[in-house]
């Protein structure tokens, strides 16, 4: 049975990609992508996929290095003030689109008062936020021209901050901080980066190809500033968004690189040597609707919580190396004041596996499982979501008496649910922006948050978190809110995520990032 679906597979692979048989090496990395772009819009995008292929078409002020550290990209260099609250980036000389089109600071003050424009609606908005007046212009209060960000020539660009940001550089590698082309942008606002015209950027690669649902393909950029490092020629992202036809593609020779392999190959792909499991900065979770009944009582929530067995939830069903999650903010974020993890110095915030669990829902009036309203897990369309939900459910039953149903929910109309609070308690998910802990620890600080959370102690210990320029003092706070966060029990943190992926031995040189990014600016093929 597993030889036919292969066979058949591969000839959707066939059908799709052009062969099923090995390919002869050459100097080019095929990745397969896991979903077709709908834009590759810096300031429009919010998907990692999208966000992969605007890695190699574009750059920041800086791009992040192997260490996921924040090094000199089309910034040469830059100057802080001792208050941390003005930064003044130095383009490199002779910079060009790859259109030939002259680079300058005007196209970096442009993108980012774009992205910011209301008009615009970008996704990414609140990422500009840190800027003098960002988040003012974006609420209509103020008008352009009073945004901290100013080219005072073409190779001077001065940014003014509304309190110190510690990440800030962190936040010009990301991709709404990247500079567009104006020249372009401004003829057609609404589909220059669609495909459906040559999509001019500053970065390693340019689309030279793109099938919509089925191929992107790249040539190396000859007008990038840094083209010596580059060393491939050329791309190949295929597309699919099914897992065994990524996996298949890849083993048929079709592909190189691939992420997500199914769970149940993960043992055969690690004999075989292609297995690879990256850091990834983020947080696999379940959010309560801290208004809707039964969990509008914190006891009820946390009975919940300490009810999950996740090393068996992760060792049966989840896999991939996952590790089990008793706190929101991932390891992987050093303190730069003491060289310590975040995670480490915060320890566990939620007691593992608690068998105080049940006793906590009897102290909320429900000594009899039968009398709590219905209750129902809300998760978006995937057999890996629905698994986990499935094994809650039964833990839940199990542990606490208690009986949940499931809702499944096309990612559209889920997303949807959970931004308008239409749900008791939901799937979730959170990947770091950028390193640093704020990344996590602000979204609940919003007011617009999906647990309908809203705690003044919280917030005000994120905000003077944010307007410190004192290190040691900012990490405190970042602590105390982590426990505050969990002394309220706003969610069930299930695991830390990890990202596997497939890939041929012989592709070197590419860097994963602990954000999900792979950068194959200096990728090469070993001959």
């Amino acid at each position: 049975m597993r030889k036919l679906v292969l066979i058949l597979l591969c000839a959707v692979a066939v059908f799709a990609f052009g062969g099923c048989g090995p390919a002869e090496r050459t100097d080019t990395v095929r990745y397969v992508l896991e979903a077709e772009p709908a834009s590759l819009d810096p300031a429009m995008t919010t998907a990692l996929p999208e966000n992969i292929v605007e890695l190699q078409l574009f750059e920041g002020l800086t791009r992040l290095d192997d260490q996921d550290v924040p090094q000199p990209a089309l910034a040469e260099r830059w100057d802080v003030s001792a208050d941390g609250l003005t930064y003044t980036f130095y383009l490199r000389p002779g910079l060009h689109w790859s259109d030939g089109v002259p680079l300058t600071a005007s196209d970096f003050e442009y993108a980012w008062k774009r992205a910011l424009d209301p008009d615009v609606a970008s996704e990414n908005a609140y990422m500009m936020f840190p800027l003098v007046n960002g988040e003012a212009y974006f609420n209509r209060q103020v008008d352009a021209a009073a945004v901290g960000v100013h080219a005072v020539d073409d190779r001077t660009l001065i940014v003014k901050l509304a309190a110190p940001t510690a990440y800030f550089l962190s936040l010009t590698a990301f991709h709404s901080y990247y500079a567009v082309p104006r020249h372009v942008v401004e003829k057609a606002p609404q589909t220059w980066a669609s495909g459906n015209m040559p999509i001019v950027g500053s970065g390693p690669y340019t689309i030279s190809k793109w099938i919509h649902a089925s191929e992107i393909d790249f040539v190396k950029n000859e007008t990038y500033w840094d083209a010596a490092s580059v060393t491939l020629p050329q791309l190949e992202f295929p597309i699919s968004d099914l897992q065994a036809t990524r996996l298949t593609l890849v083993e048929s020779g079709q592909a190189d690189m691939m992420v997500e392999p199914p769970p149940a190959d993960e043992t055969r792909l690690e004999e075989a040597g292609l297995y690879h499991v990256a850091p990834y900065l983020g947080s696999y979770y379940y959010v309560f609707n801290v208004t809707a009944k039964p969990f509008d009582d914190v006891r009820v929530r946390k009975a919940f919580a300490l009810a999950v067995r996740r090393r068996a939830l992760i060792a049966n069903v989840v896999r991939s190396r996952k590790q089990p999650a008793y706190a929101w903010v991932p390891p992987g974020l050093v303190d730069p004041a003491t060289g310590v993890d975040f995670r480490t110095a915060g320890g566990t915030v939620l007691q593992p596996e608690d068998a105080a669990a049940k006793a906590l829902l009897q102290q909320a009036g429900y000594d009899d499982g039968s009398k709590l309203p219905d209750i129902r897990i809300l998760f978006n369309t995937s057999e890996m979501h629905k698994a986990i939900a499935e094994a809650l459910q039964a833990m839940w039953h199990d542990e606490l008496g208690v009986t949940v149903g499931l809702v499944n929910q096309e990612a559209k109309v889920f997303m949807a649910s959970r931004s308008s609070g239409d749900f008791q308690i939901a799937r979730a998910s959170w990947v770091a922006d950028y390193a640093d802990p704020m990344t996590f620890l602000s979204v609940f600080a919003d007011a617009e948050n999906d647990a309908q959370y809203h705690n003044e102690r919280y917030t005000e210990v994120i905000h003077a978190a944010q307007q410190t320029n004192d290190a040691v003092l900012r990490m405190k706070l970042m602590h105390e809110a982590e426990n505050i966060l969990f002394d309220d029990c706003v969610i069930i943190p299930i695991y830390y995520t990890t990202q596997p992926f497939v890939a041929q031995p012989y592709v070197k040189g590419y860097h994963w990032s602990s954000l999900g990014l792979v950068d194959f600016k200096r990728a090469y093929i070993e001959k």
